[in-house]
């Protein structure tokens, strides 16, 4: 139990990870303050390029693997989904931004990703293609969210495993209220083009 919690509350502190706004200060933006005001690797990515939203998208991938794959290493697969949780909470609810975080969607990829290596692939793929038709980084992430647990369910993965999942996939749909408005108004910007919509 004591691991348990030192895993989770460790999870939690890598989540919090500024990545966004320390990589912002590099480039001489705010993402909190430009764009979206989201601190994710698609509005660094529209502030400041290609090369500043792909680290920040990989090192918030590494703030859901890491912990995870230590979780994985030192306990087991229950405690690795506690850890899932805790590290996109830590991401989108920091305790030292006022609980204002980002949207959670590398973080929780990079998690699944480690936890479930096969499904994590078959979600990247989702994102890719509809990124790629569509050039909408919310559809992407709102794809990963759904897709992640309905592959688990299929593939036959432990009841538990298929209700981690979920939670996770409800944070990232909650936290994508506002695109998911402006999707269905047909105004939620491309990622090729600039304005205030990120996922």
């Amino acid at each position: 139990m004591v691991v348990a919690v030192l895993l989770v509350v460790g999870a939690y502190l890598v989540g919090m990870f500024p990545t966004a706004h320390l990589v912002g200060r590099r480039m001489g933006v705010n993402p909190t303050a430009e764009g979206s005001g989201n601190p994710g690797a698609s509005n660094v990515y529209r502030l400041g390029g290609r090369r500043a939203g792909v680290i920040v998208g990989v090192i918030d991938m590494l703030k859901g693997a890491i912990p995870a794959g230590v979780a994985l290493l030192v306990a087991g697969m229950p405690e690795a989904h506690a850890v899932w949780v805790a590290a996109v909470a830590g991401h989108v609810w920091p305790v030292t931004r006022g609980f204002r975080g980002g949207k959670g969607v590398a973080t929780a990829g990079g998690a699944g990703l480690v936890i479930n290596p096969l499904i994590g692939l078959a979600c990247a793929g989702v994102f890719l293609l509809l990124v790629k038709v569509a050039r909408i980084a919310a559809l992407g992430s709102l794809g990963i969210a759904v897709s992640y647990p309905v592959i688990a369910a299929l593939v036959g993965r432990p009841a538990y495993e298929i209700a981690v999942s979920a939670g996770v996939a409800s944070i990232l749909v909650v936290r994508h209220q506002s695109n998911i408005r402006r999707m269905l108004r047909r105004d939620e910007n491309r990622l090729d083009e600039s304005g205030t919509a990120a996922a």
